[in-house]
């Protein structure tokens, strides 16, 4: 662990080459206090990335976790990487490493604070109070200054992290998800009831042709998801990405960190047909002392072909679930209309950046206050094609 730079208020800046050179217990403290925790924040999560070869200097997420001391006592910290391309973070900058190439520039390395591969809105400046937030965030771009990095982006803010990138100077940038909300149904028809005549038909009749395959679910959590289970959605899993022409982010072995040490934070839909296993999805859910509860889509695949069974393991069996146990929302990750017609409801998130280059930061800056008001515009257009039934009046 090697001192950066003594910041006001006596703080000193330092940086982790590991997240296990930072104490787990003070690392999920921070977090806990934090406006929006999330399992992926959690120490165990980002540790299983690196112990398992998934986010490592060979993959191109060098990680340099920053922390924020006040003599002996850890004040804050955030999960920071040095990254060599935009691969796994979903806030895409293609266009400005492409701007910066033909201008002869260097646009890698760049400085990125986030949770590899996982798009979920929440807590990324972990401190005790706002004072060390903002510090953490006017610290950032000085060292990625020292470090000589092209540029400096925060992903997937809390509203904290917000305010405080604000207060130090960082470029605002927002991007679409799409969240379901438990609206006071205690049952999946009365959450049916809610919604417009035409989607409650369509949702019906895709539940009704995965049933007249013959498909049947389970949903496990926890201890209950075995090696069997976990090697089965593995298999899932990594078709599906090779499907679509890349090998998968995540590798096997942390999947089994996760079930040894968070295994409290999954949840398994593996659906069968004939008695054999043909598809699932893995939900992950937030802590239990964590409030409202939240689940988070995550992964998803099949290696038999039936008609609407994509829908029925993302989207409805885990909103069944959600509802049945009492969580208030499903966040179904990055991108997707589609998940509109499934009640899932257009959000902002929220990023921030710096970029060391004066011109091209203004050249950002402008683009920036265009695109922005583009996803005004898209969420007024996107609200209107509302899937809830409309009142009479």
């Amino acid at each position: 662990m090697a001192a950066v730079k003594k910041q006001p208020d006596d703080y000193v800046i330092r940086l982790c080459e590991s997240p296990l050179e930072v104490g787990a217990s003070a690392w999920n403290e921070l977090l806990a206090a934090q406006d929006q925790p999330t399992p992926f924040m959690r120490h165990e999560y980002l540790a299983a990335l690196h112990a398992s070869r998934s986010a490592t200097a060979d993959t191109g997420w060098q990680p340099s976790f920053v922390t924020l001391w006040r003599g002996d006592e850890l004040h804050g910290a955030c999960a920071f990487y040095v990254k060599d391309h935009s691969y796994g973070e979903y806030v895409f900058d293609w266009a400005w490493a492409n701007a910066y190439e033909q201008h002869g520039l260097a646009y890698y390395p760049k400085g990125l604070v986030a949770v590899p591969f996982t798009p979920v809105p929440g807590s990324r400046l972990l401190a005790r109070d706002d004072a060390a937030r903002e510090t953490l965030a006017r610290g950032l771009p000085a060292l990625c200054e020292k470090l000589e990095l092209s540029s400096l982006h925060l992903l997937f803010l809390s509203p904290a992290d917000v305010r405080a990138c604000e207060a130090a100077g960082l470029m605002a940038r927002h991007t679409v998800q799409f969240h379901w909300e438990n609206q006071g149904w205690d049952s999946f028809d009365a959450f049916l009831a809610g919604l417009s005549q035409d989607k409650r038909k369509k949702i019906r009749q895709e539940r009704r042709k995965v049933a007249e395959a013959g498909v049947t679910f389970r949903a496990l959590r926890g201890a209950q998801i075995g090696d069997r289970e976990w090697d089965f959605f593995y298999r899932c899993y990594d078709r599906t990405y090779r499907e679509h022409g890349n090998p998968p982010y995540l590798r096997r072995d942390f999947f089994r960190r996760m079930a040894a040490d968070m295994g409290g934070n999954w949840v398994l839909f593996l659906a069968q047909r004939n008695g054999r296993d043909v598809a699932c999805s893995l939900v992950a859910v937030s802590d239990e002392s964590a409030q409202p509860a939240v689940a988070y889509g995550r992964y998803w695949g099949a290696i038999e072909r039936v008609d609407s069974l994509h829908f029925e393991a993302c989207y409805y069996q885990p909103l069944q679930w959600c509802i049945e146990h009492g969580v208030q929302r499903f966040e179904g990750g990055a991108q997707g209309e589609h998940k509109m017609a499934r009640a899932l409801m257009p959000v902002k998130t929220h990023s921030a950046h710096w970029l060391a280059h004066p011109s091209f930061a203004d050249a950002v800056e402008r683009f920036l206050a265009r695109e922005g008001e583009g996803i005004e515009h898209y969420l007024e257009h996107l609200e209107a094609r509302s899937p809830f039934r409309r009142e009479k009046g």
